[in-house]
């Protein structure tokens, strides 16, 4: 195979049939379960954590105003707490792709390649 050859083209053309037959597999399913398994309660609990913030900030600026050392009030300190928990959401979901997602990819790919070879 050529550098610039395409693994999943047979003959020059990709193999509709065999994208739909992948699609429907368990395997598909089970990937598409583990995904969502993780990414929509990350992204529900983020956007609460987000929100709750932002509301924070427009609702009780008082509150948010007040000193917790020095300089430093309640809003710098949940600020900074957004891209701390951002970091922490990237962390677990690489970790959980590595995990869970790669492999199983990976595996459907392979069966993929080999269907159109």
């Amino acid at each position: 195979m050529t550098i610039n050859q395409d693994p999943l083209k047979v003959g020059g053309t990709p193999d509709p049939e065999a994208y739909l037959k992948a699609q429907r597999s368990p395997q598909f399913q089970e990937l598409r379960k583990r995904y969502r398994g993780f990414s929509f309660p990350m992204t529900v609990a983020f956007l609460v954590w987000y929100f709750a913030f932002v509301l924070a900030a427009v609702f009780a600026p008082a509150w948010m105003a007040e000193p917790v050392w020095g300089n430093i009030n309640r809003g710098i300190v949940f600020g900074l707490l957004q891209f701390v928990s951002t970091a922490l959401i990237t962390f677990l979901y690489v970790r959980h792709a590595n995990r869970k997602l790669d492999p199983l990819a990976t595996e459907i790919r392979e069966d993929l390649e080999g269907a159109q070879s």
